[in-house]
């Protein structure tokens, strides 16, 4: 497969970024050449996670993915992204030849049918580890950290 030129999309809150993080993003950018994440907004976290979160504000959670030096890009993601029509939207716009995501990922047919309408294609790169989720290292920590 030529990898030249090839945009991969990933999506996700990446609040505390641990090893699950990690392993999914570096599978994701075997897709291709040019890695593209979307956090989550702080509100839409909020929204998704409930009170208490993001642990960090979508500033750190950019600069963090920054600091990994494997994608190229680093975005926030519109607020309305619990949308379809704000999904497609983003897609249409960045058109990623692969939108690369978790087997726990939601609407997985809605998005494949969404990349697949603008050439490109769903790929499940990465299943879920129960162990490791940042809600359950956020349980962890005692309230005086």
């Amino acid at each position: 497969m030529n990898l030249k030129h090839k945009k991969v999309l990933a999506t996700g809150v990446f609040d505390i970024l641990h090893k699950e993080h990690k392993n999914f993003l570096k599978k994701a950018k075997k897709l291709g050449n040019f890695l593209i994440i979307g956090i989550e907004s702080d509100k839409r976290v909020r929204e998704l996670k409930g009170r208490g979160r993001p642990v960090n504000k979508q500033e750190t959670r950019i600069k963090n993915l920054k600091k990994l030096e494997i994608a190229e890009n680093v975005f926030v993601l519109p607020e309305g992204m619990g949308e379809k029509s704000v999904r497609e939207r983003i897609i249409k716009k960045i058109r990623p030849d692969f939108l690369a995501v978790s087997n726990h990922t939601p609407f997985l047919n809605e998005k494949r049918e969404i990349i697949e309408k603008y050439g490109g294609e769903l790929v499940v790169v990465h299943e879920e580890n129960p162990e490791f989720s940042t809600s359950k290292l956020v349980g962890k920590v005692s309230p005086q950290c």
